[in-house]
Protein backbone atom coordinates (compact mmCIF):
# COMPACT_ATOMS: atom_id res chain seq x y z
CA UNK A 1 0.00 0.00 0.00
CA UNK A 2 1.38 3.49 -0.66
CA UNK A 3 2.00 5.90 2.11
CA UNK A 4 0.35 9.09 2.66
CA UNK A 5 2.40 12.16 1.53
CA UNK A 6 3.90 13.73 4.23
CA UNK A 7 2.46 17.61 5.40
CA UNK A 8 5.33 20.54 6.28
CA UNK A 9 5.53 22.61 9.23
CA UNK A 10 8.47 25.08 9.43
CA UNK A 11 9.70 22.57 6.35
CA UNK A 12 9.76 19.55 8.60
CA UNK A 13 7.90 16.87 7.89
CA UNK A 14 6.05 16.49 10.93
CA UNK A 15 2.40 17.42 10.32
CA UNK A 16 0.12 19.94 8.54
CA UNK A 17 0.40 23.07 8.12
CA UNK A 18 -1.64 25.40 10.51
CA UNK A 19 -3.05 28.76 9.52
CA UNK A 20 -1.97 31.74 11.94
CA UNK A 21 -4.69 32.39 14.88
CA UNK A 22 -2.61 34.32 17.25
CA UNK A 23 -0.05 36.81 17.38
CA UNK A 24 2.12 37.70 20.84
CA UNK A 25 3.81 40.94 21.09
CA UNK A 26 6.62 41.85 23.32
CA UNK A 27 6.05 45.06 25.24
CA UNK A 28 9.17 47.46 25.60
CA UNK A 29 10.51 48.34 22.10
CA UNK A 30 7.64 46.57 20.39
CA UNK A 31 4.69 48.53 21.36
CA UNK A 32 6.84 51.19 22.85
CA UNK A 33 9.35 53.21 20.88
CA UNK A 34 12.69 53.53 22.62
CA UNK A 35 13.46 54.41 25.77
CA UNK A 36 12.67 57.49 26.63
CA UNK A 37 15.70 59.79 26.86
CA UNK A 38 14.37 63.02 29.35
CA UNK A 39 13.03 59.82 31.56
CA UNK A 40 16.88 58.43 31.36
CA UNK A 41 18.29 61.55 31.71
CA UNK A 42 15.96 62.35 35.13
CA UNK A 43 17.34 58.90 36.55
CA UNK A 44 21.28 60.86 35.74
CA UNK A 45 19.95 63.69 37.95
CA UNK A 46 18.54 61.96 40.34
CA UNK A 47 21.57 59.50 41.04
CA UNK A 48 24.23 62.32 40.04
CA UNK A 49 25.68 59.50 38.21
CA UNK A 50 27.26 59.58 34.30
CA UNK A 51 25.52 57.26 31.75
CA UNK A 52 28.12 55.58 31.45
CA UNK A 53 28.54 54.65 35.33
CA UNK A 54 24.69 54.55 35.62
CA UNK A 55 23.79 52.37 32.69
CA UNK A 56 26.07 48.94 33.45
CA UNK A 57 24.83 49.16 36.80
CA UNK A 58 21.18 49.94 35.53
CA UNK A 59 21.49 46.52 33.84
CA UNK A 60 23.42 44.38 35.87
CA UNK A 61 20.39 42.65 37.81
CA UNK A 62 17.59 43.92 35.25
CA UNK A 63 16.77 39.95 34.54
CA UNK A 64 16.50 39.26 37.91
CA UNK A 65 14.18 42.41 38.66
CA UNK A 66 12.28 40.69 35.52
CA UNK A 67 11.78 37.24 36.87
CA UNK A 68 10.52 38.83 40.29
CA UNK A 69 13.58 38.05 42.35
CA UNK A 70 13.07 41.45 44.16
CA UNK A 71 10.60 44.30 43.70
CA UNK A 72 11.47 47.39 42.02
CA UNK A 73 12.06 48.91 45.90
CA UNK A 74 14.88 46.51 46.47
CA UNK A 75 16.46 46.66 42.42
CA UNK A 76 16.50 50.33 43.23
CA UNK A 77 18.19 50.53 46.70
CA UNK A 78 20.64 48.00 45.55
CA UNK A 79 21.57 49.88 42.46
CA UNK A 80 22.18 52.74 44.90
CA UNK A 81 23.85 50.75 47.22
CA UNK A 82 26.50 49.34 44.28
CA UNK A 83 26.82 52.97 43.01
CA UNK A 84 27.77 53.64 46.53
CA UNK A 85 25.07 56.90 46.55
CA UNK A 86 23.16 57.54 49.40
CA UNK A 87 19.86 59.30 48.94
CA UNK A 88 16.78 59.92 51.11
CA UNK A 89 13.44 57.42 50.69
CA UNK A 90 11.57 60.08 48.51
CA UNK A 91 14.41 59.63 45.88
CA UNK A 92 13.93 55.72 45.36
CA UNK A 93 10.15 56.51 44.88
CA UNK A 94 10.80 58.84 42.20
CA UNK A 95 13.92 56.55 40.91
CA UNK A 96 11.23 53.98 40.43
CA UNK A 97 8.99 56.63 38.81
CA UNK A 98 10.90 57.65 36.31
CA UNK A 99 12.01 54.21 35.51
CA UNK A 100 8.69 53.43 34.55
CA UNK A 101 7.81 56.49 32.19
CA UNK A 102 11.30 55.32 30.26
CA UNK A 103 9.26 52.36 29.12
CA UNK A 104 6.33 54.04 28.65
CA UNK A 105 6.56 56.16 25.31
CA UNK A 106 4.04 54.09 23.46
CA UNK A 107 4.55 52.76 19.11
CA UNK A 108 0.68 53.90 17.58
CA UNK A 109 1.32 51.97 14.91
CA UNK A 110 1.58 48.77 16.67
CA UNK A 111 -1.14 49.47 18.72
CA UNK A 112 -3.08 49.78 15.71
CA UNK A 113 -2.00 46.52 14.20
CA UNK A 114 -2.91 44.45 16.97
CA UNK A 115 -5.99 46.66 16.96
CA UNK A 116 -6.39 45.42 13.27
CA UNK A 117 -5.20 41.88 14.31
CA UNK A 118 -8.29 41.35 16.56
CA UNK A 119 -10.63 42.96 13.97
CA UNK A 120 -9.53 40.04 11.38
CA UNK A 121 -10.48 37.54 14.08
CA UNK A 122 -7.31 36.86 15.44
CA UNK A 123 -5.65 36.25 19.02
CA UNK A 124 -3.47 38.81 20.73
CA UNK A 125 -1.48 38.24 23.62
CA UNK A 126 1.74 40.50 25.36
CA UNK A 127 4.75 38.64 26.79
CA UNK A 128 6.53 40.97 28.72
CA UNK A 129 10.05 40.64 30.57
CA UNK A 130 8.66 43.31 33.12
CA UNK A 131 9.36 44.08 37.07
CA UNK A 132 6.10 44.78 39.62
CA UNK A 133 6.60 48.63 39.94
CA UNK A 134 6.60 49.31 36.14
CA UNK A 135 3.87 46.85 35.34
CA UNK A 136 2.09 48.55 37.80
CA UNK A 137 2.45 52.18 36.29
CA UNK A 138 1.30 50.55 33.30
CA UNK A 139 -1.80 49.55 34.33
CA UNK A 140 -2.34 52.70 36.51
CA UNK A 141 -2.12 54.78 32.67
CA UNK A 142 -3.13 52.35 29.95
CA UNK A 143 -7.09 51.80 29.25
CA UNK A 144 -6.20 49.76 26.66
CA UNK A 145 -4.36 46.80 27.90
CA UNK A 146 -7.15 44.63 28.41
CA UNK A 147 -7.92 44.60 24.68
CA UNK A 148 -5.12 42.02 24.54
CA UNK A 149 -6.72 38.21 25.17
CA UNK A 150 -3.62 37.42 27.30
CA UNK A 151 -1.08 39.32 29.17
CA UNK A 152 2.00 37.73 30.63
CA UNK A 153 4.08 39.52 32.77
CA UNK A 154 7.41 38.16 33.80
CA UNK A 155 7.21 38.76 37.51
CA UNK A 156 4.77 37.24 38.27
CA UNK A 157 5.62 33.86 37.19
CA UNK A 158 9.08 34.45 38.29
CA UNK A 159 10.20 33.09 35.11
CA UNK A 160 11.02 35.21 31.98
CA UNK A 161 12.61 35.73 28.12
CA UNK A 162 14.28 33.18 26.98
CA UNK A 163 12.95 30.68 29.19
CA UNK A 164 11.04 28.48 27.31
CA UNK A 165 8.75 27.82 30.06
CA UNK A 166 7.07 31.38 30.00
CA UNK A 167 6.55 30.84 25.97
CA UNK A 168 4.26 27.68 26.70
CA UNK A 169 2.47 29.33 29.51
CA UNK A 170 1.49 31.89 26.86
CA UNK A 171 0.38 29.50 24.39
CA UNK A 172 -1.70 27.50 26.89
CA UNK A 173 -3.39 30.69 27.85
CA UNK A 174 -4.13 31.60 24.58
CA UNK A 175 -4.97 28.30 23.47
CA UNK A 176 -3.03 27.95 20.17
CA UNK A 177 -0.28 24.98 19.03
CA UNK A 178 2.87 26.95 18.58
CA UNK A 179 2.62 26.86 14.44
CA UNK A 180 -0.64 28.64 14.59
CA UNK A 181 1.12 31.59 16.51
CA UNK A 182 3.31 34.50 15.23
CA UNK A 183 5.68 35.87 18.26
CA UNK A 184 7.07 39.93 17.58
CA UNK A 185 10.19 41.15 19.86
CA UNK A 186 13.02 42.85 19.49
CA UNK A 187 15.55 40.76 20.94
CA UNK A 188 17.31 37.87 18.94
CA UNK A 189 17.79 35.67 22.05
CA UNK A 190 13.77 35.60 22.47
CA UNK A 191 13.15 35.32 18.92
CA UNK A 192 15.39 32.16 19.19
CA UNK A 193 14.07 30.53 21.88
CA UNK A 194 10.48 30.99 20.06
CA UNK A 195 11.81 29.63 16.97
CA UNK A 196 12.83 26.87 18.77
CA UNK A 197 9.46 25.65 20.08
CA UNK A 198 8.34 25.97 16.59
CA UNK A 199 6.20 29.45 16.78
CA UNK A 200 6.56 31.48 13.93
CA UNK A 201 8.26 34.58 14.58
CA UNK A 202 9.93 38.24 13.78
CA UNK A 203 12.91 40.36 15.00
CA UNK A 204 11.23 43.69 15.35
CA UNK A 205 13.23 46.78 14.36
CA UNK A 206 11.21 49.45 12.48
CA UNK A 207 7.32 48.83 11.65
CA UNK A 208 8.21 49.50 7.68
CA UNK A 209 10.59 46.54 8.41
CA UNK A 210 8.14 44.20 9.99
CA UNK A 211 5.77 44.99 7.01
CA UNK A 212 8.94 43.97 5.08
CA UNK A 213 9.52 41.12 6.76
CA UNK A 214 5.78 39.96 6.95
CA UNK A 215 5.51 40.14 3.06
CA UNK A 216 9.00 38.12 2.94
CA UNK A 217 7.39 35.26 4.83
CA UNK A 218 3.89 35.26 2.96
CA UNK A 219 2.36 36.07 6.42
CA UNK A 220 0.09 39.16 4.32
CA UNK A 221 -1.94 36.26 2.99
CA UNK A 222 -2.71 35.51 6.53
CA UNK A 223 -2.14 39.27 8.18
CA UNK A 224 -3.51 42.92 7.73
CA UNK A 225 -0.13 44.49 7.54
CA UNK A 226 0.93 47.48 10.16
CA UNK A 227 1.14 51.02 8.47
CA UNK A 228 3.79 53.71 9.79
CA UNK A 229 1.96 55.94 11.97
Amino acid sequence: MESAPPFTIHGRKRGVILALRAVIFDYGMVLTYPPDPEAHNQLLRITGLSAEKFDPIYWADRHAFDEGKFTGEVYWRDILHHAEVTLPPSAVTELIHWDARMWMALNPAMLAWAAALKTRGLLTAILSNIGDTNHQAMEREFTWLPRFDVRVWSYQLHMAKPDPAIYRYTLDKLGTQPAETLFVDDREVNIEAATALGMKALLFTTVDQLRSDLIAQALDKELPLPTSA
